[in-house]
């Protein structure tokens, strides 16, 4: 794998076979051939630039949407940081956050600053970068009511803008799931004018209840499966009797069983064998099909 020996001059950091695990909340998964922090916007264009185009490339933020297989991952993952984790107040209702701030963040300096409507990001586990992906949302709120434009980087190292409507977003899904690789840097947000402590009440009512129904404190990935139409994901887990039941290491929390989590010593064929196979029990059982919300990438081990 010359390309390796021969990666492009950078201002951030190259990590050569770096294992993944560390990266992701599930605490799971192999080495990616090669790990980018880039400092700053212009470190990852040149790095796109200059990049063998034959390369493949996948940003990540905190990992915690994320199942990387043992076997780990071809090409570059590139780890997006403190360069792109500024946030500001635009005015008029409008926010504009990096890729990388967390979602809590996001919601606590909207709130700041007086600006209602992103309330429902300090329950969304994650960064910035992965709700605009995938149309992340909670409690009655999703990520298409609030954004209004979001910058991209093409694989080439060039940037963009797309309109709320270039991302055609769905349930859990946006554009930026299809087709060629687009790496978020930043979007602007538009909420309504509210009182800074009206807005951090709402937020306390939605971290507690989170707090009580969650497993926040364990080694999961969040949501692991979406909600089919006219069904919950979890009653169904639930209803087919896998509630807390071991898999090598892994079960859905007894807490939550939406919620797939590391019990310790799990590997992420633990993680994805049980995911899968209770996918097709609640098929066999309820004729019901439950897709994947956890994106997995890699090799298997």
């Amino acid at each position: 794998m010359t390309w390796k020996t021969h990666l492009p001059t950078v201002r951030g950091k190259l990590l050569i076979d770096e294992p993944l695990a560390p990266f992701t909340w599930f605490r799971v998964g192999g080495p990616a051939d090669v790990v980018f922090l880039p400092a700053d916007e212009q470190d990852l264009s040149d790095f796109l630039r200059a990049l063998d185009p034959s390369v493949p490339v996948m940003a990540i933020g905190v990992g915690s949407n994320l199942l990387v297989r043992d076997g780990g991952v071809e090409g570059v993952i590139i780890r997006l940081g403190k360069g792109f984790n500024t946030v500001e107040a635009l005015g008029d209702n409008l926010i504009r956050s990096g890729s990388a701030v967390p979602d809590a963040i996001l919601a606590r300096k909207a709130a700041e600053a007086g600006i209602a409507g992103l309330e429902f990001y300090v329950g969304v586990p994650g960064t910035v970068g992965g709700a605009v992906i995938m149309n992340a949302g909670c409690y009655g709120s999703e990520t298409v009511n609030v954004v209004k434009s979001v910058r991209v980087m093409d694989r080439a190292g060039v940037v963009r803008e797309l309109s709320v409507e270039d991302l055609h977003y769905t349930y859990r899904h946006s554009a930026l799931q299809d087709g060629e690789p687009l790496i978020v840097l930043d979007a602007i947000f538009e909420g309504a004018p509210d009182e800074p402590e009206a807005i951090k009440a709402r937020m306390a009512e939605i971290t507690a209840r989170r707090e009580t129904t969650q497993p926040i404190r364990e080694k999961t990935g969040g949501s692991t499966f979406k909600n089919p139409p006219g069904h919950s994901s979890w009653k169904l887990v639930d209803e087919a009797g896998w509630r807390g039941k071991p898999f090598g290491g892994a079960m859905f929390s007894p807490l939550h069983c939406n919620f797939l989590i590391n019990t310790g010593e799990a590997t992420a064929a633990d993680l994805e064998g049980l995911g899968e196979t209770v996918r097709a029990d609640v098929k066999a059982k309820t004729g019901v099909q439950l897709d994947w919300e956890i994106k997995r990438i890699g090799r298997a081990g």
